[in-house]
Order: C-alpha cells, then structure tokens, then sequence
C-alpha cells in the first residue's frame, strides 16, 4: 500500500521541513480527466488572453520572491544569497517566452502567385492537449518553467510531477496560476507515487511527457510511454508481410508495416537528462575571466546543474598557469549554513548524492590522479551528510569515472592538451552532448571548433547558461526534444493543414 504523505527532508540539518499528501490512483486519473475536458475550451481562448494570464502568473511568483527563495532553499541545499536570483530568472525566462508567443503560434500561410484568389492554404498549430511535466530538483522553478509556460501559452492543460524533494516549487505554481485567474484543471500539481507517476506517462489521456532528470530516468519514461503501444497492428495486414505479428518485433516487418504502425504513435517525449560538459581552454583566452567564469560554472550550485562544467582541457601553453589559479579560487568558497549569507556553497542535496562523489574522487585517486584542495580547508566538510568541500584533480585520464560518468557535485578534472585536434577528441570521447564552451579571443577559431563538437549548446566564454532565445537541446544520453525559444512551442502542438478552395456562386 502507497504511503498518504510524503515527508521533504531538507539537506540544510536532515530534519523533516515539510509533509505533502500523495494522490490516490483514483484521484490522479480524476485529475487526468478534469484536464482533457477544460482543454478543449481553453484551447479556444485567444492566444493574447493567454499571455496576458502568463505576465500576472509571474508577476505573482516575482511578488513572493523573498519567501520562495528561503524556501527552496530549505527543500534543496543552495545558499539563501543565491536562490532569489532563480525567481529573478524564472521571471525573465517567462517574459521572454511570453513576447515571441504570438510569432511561434500563429498560422504558418502559403502564398504562391497565381493562386491566391484560388486558395487559401495555411498551417495551424494546434495544442497536443494535456502535458505531463515530470520536473528536477535542482532548479525547480526554472526547469519547470521550460514546460508548463510554453504548453498552457500553446492552449494545453499541463499536470506538473515535481520533484519529491522539491514538493512545494509545484504548490507555488499553482497558487500563482490561480491568482492569475487561470480556470480550475488547466494547471494542476499532483504528488505521485512511482507507480503512479508510471502509469499516468502511459496513460491515452496524455499527449506529451516533458522529463528532465537522469539517463536511467529517461528510459523509464520513455519505457512507461511505449506501453501504450503494445499490441498495436496495421488496420489491413499487408500480403507481403507473410503473417509476420509486427507487435512482436520491428526484424521481420516490412517497409510498410512499420509506416503503418508509427501512425498509431501519438505521444511524443521531450528528455533532458544531464550531461558532462567540457571546455576547452586555448592559450589565448582572457586567463584571469576565464578561470573564475569556469570555477562558478564548475562549483555553483555545489556542481548539481545539468550544464555545469565537469572536465577541463587546458592547451599545455597556459595549463600550470591556467590549475594554479583555478584551485587558488576554488579556495574562496565558503562552505556551510546555506541559511548564512556568508555560505557560497551549501549541502548538496542529499548525503548519497555526496558520497557518489566521494566514491569518484577516491577511485581517482586510486587510479593516479592528484587532489589539489585540502579538506581541513573546509571544516563543514564531513563523510556520511550532504556537506562536501570542492575538489580540483589533475593527472585524469578517461580511464577514470570522474571524467566519464556524470559527477553532479563539487568536482572537477583537469586535463593538458597538446592541440585543439585533441582537445576536440577528447571533448567528443563522451556519451553525453549538453553543453560545451571553448576559451579564446579567436571567434573564428570557436566557430570552426564548434562545429566538429557533438552537442546540443556551443558557447565561447561562457558556460552554465540557458539563454531563452536559444534552443535547448541535447544530443547522445544528453536526452532528446526542445525547450525554450519560439521552437520550444513546436513541441508542444501538433500541424494541421487547412486547404480551402475558393469558389464563385
């Protein structure tokens, strides 16, 4: 039997901070219910409606920024001097989503000379219809916001899964969207257990799953989303096929047996599922910008960000220069009280989460590698709690977990390159494609290098960054799918051709 509550047990003293009730199955598919049968009539509200009602949903979030930042605070570890900024950034992000709205929905009209007084031929985009967000912990107001804004703007009803640890960013939202004037079952946030957050990714009434989380987490979504399908077959069974069941495997099917089962498929998943985000640092980068810009992009948020910097490639030109002043800032940082507006570096999330990367660092080392920060440096460090001091290794190989597998915490590897030829190799050896940044003066240099990289991001001095105008998107175990920019609403509606022909009486 599912338990009727779930305790938030915050990172800050490992105290229950909060208790939140979980849905019954029954109350879930209620939900999933209400949210098939308004959508269809807020599907109808002008899109301008719309965005209005999004400005006061942020306006309302930007009105509660002090509370919401003490509070996240204390459901997920990072430092109070810290977490308004992500309120501050949600808002941003939202308005941004809100002003390019109107372009990215509107009709897409043909016009070809001759025909215009014969036709009349557009494409519309239409909303997919309910949405199912399935949010992180890690920045959970921004990361939820690249999905619920763009799919209720778009004329969707959205269901919102936070986090377990971030139970509340959820709550607000809502309480936001109310007061906003959003009508009851467009927005709703529900607590879940496992089996039933499972079953709702396979439920018919949902028409998009929006994920961000683990790799191993990505393939149970899109696991649960492919149950839907089973058993499904091509309305008339080709002659060719010779009785082969296209339900039992893709080998023995047909060209058009395949075509006539992917039309049954209707939901899409969008997977953003982390990464482990190189830079590459040439000798003739701004040394002294680039090393403090790549130790925030490496430690901030004690390293627990889907685009944090994870390894370093230094050209050998700058590489002794480029490690000792990037472990002499490391040493800046401030662990502990992430109540305290001294802290720079607060618990991670959860102890276990720390001792994965304790784990790595000593394998590290094991294997060869050189810790350059003294633990006694930072006495709130302590095995077995969520408190974890940064740490700076060099001497790495990718033979090593630290450089391979996604750390998420405080830890960085530094390697020497002899050329950007293999800094690009190494960049690329990696099962992940996020993000990754180049640091140098030589734009032309970037852009050259930039292209023979495998990743969703390119930046050139900068990193740790999700500019709204861009696309969001990821390549290899990095995940799949788009947010942000106008494209982040083509993932969330449908195309649908209207070819009128014109007529004389």
């Amino acid at each position: 039997m599912s338990p009727s509550t779930l305790s938030v047990v915050t990172p800050v003293d490992s105290s229950v901070y909060a208790t939140v009730k979980i849905s019954s199955s029954e109350q879930v598919q209620a939900a999933v219910e209400l949210a098939t049968k308004v959508q269809k009539v807020w599907k109808k509200v002008p899109v301008q409606e719309r965005v209005a009602m999004g400005r006061r949903f942020l306006d309302n979030l930007g009105s509660r920024k002090d509370e919401l930042a003490k509070e996240l605070t204390m459901q997920m570890g990072r430092p109070l001097r810290y977490t308004p900024g992500e309120i501050k950034g949600t808002q941003d992000r939202g308005k941004y989503m809100l002003d390019v709205a109107e372009e990215a929905l509107k009709d897409v009209e043909i016009h070809e000379a001759g025909l215009e007084d014969k036709f009349k031929r557009f494409i519309r985009k239409e909303p997919v219809g309910v949405v199912l967000i399935v949010a992180p912990w890690n920045y959970p107001y921004l990361s939820s916001l690249n999905g619920v804004l763009p799919s209720i703007i778009a004329g969707n009803a959205v269901i919102l899964k936070h986090s377990s640890q971030t139970p509340l960013c959820g709550e607000r939202f809502a309480q936001a969207w109310k007061e906003a004037g959003l009508p009851e079952g467009i927005f709703q946030c529900i607590h879940m257990s496992h089996a039933d957050t499972e079953s709702l990714v396979g439920n018919p009434l949902i028409n998009y799953v929006n994920f961000t989380g683990s790799v191993e987490g990505g393939h149970q979504i899109q696991k649960a989303a492919s149950k839907k399908f089973i058993g499904t077959r091509p309305r008339k069974q080709p002659e060719n096929t010779k009785g082969s069941n296209v339900s039992k495997s893709f080998n023995s099917c047909t060209y058009d047996d395949v075509l006539s089962l992917f039309r049954y498929i209707r939901l899409a998943t969008g997977l953003e599922l982390g990464g482990k985000d190189p830079a590459y640092v040439r000798p003739d980068c701004d040394l002294k910008y680039t090393v403090e810009t790549l130790v925030d992009g490496s430690f901030f948020n004690s390293g627990q960000c889907c685009c944090a910097i994870e390894r370093i490639y230094v050209h050998a030109d700058i590489y002794d220069e480029f490690v000792s002043a990037f472990i002499k800032e490391t040493k800046n940082y401030r662990l502990g009280d992430p109540l305290d507006l001294e802290t720079t570096l607060g618990p991670m999330v959860k102890a276990k989460a720390a001792d994965f990367v304790r784990g790595q660092i000593a394998d590290a080392v094991a294997q060869g590698a050189k810790a350059h920060i003294d633990l006694s440096l930072f006495p709130a460090d302590k095995p077995g709690t969520p408190y974890m001091a940064p740490q700076v290794l060099t001497e790495v190989t990718h033979k090593m977990r630290v450089m391979t597998e996604e750390s998420f915490g405080p830890v960085i590897g530094i390697m020497k390159v002899a050329s950007d030829d293999e800094a690009i190799q190494l960049m690329n050896d990696s099962d992940f494609g996020l993000s990754a940044s180049i640091w140098t003066n030589n734009a032309d240099a970037a852009l050259a290098i930039g292209d023979r990289i495998d990743t969703g991001t390119w930046f050139m001095n900068r990193c740790d960054y999700l500019d709204p105008a861009l696309a969001w998107v990821g390549v290899k175990d990095s995940g799949r799918g788009c947010t942000l920019s106008k494209f982040g609403y083509d993932q969330v509606t449908r195309l649908k051709s209207f070819h009128m022909k014109l007529t004389t009486a």
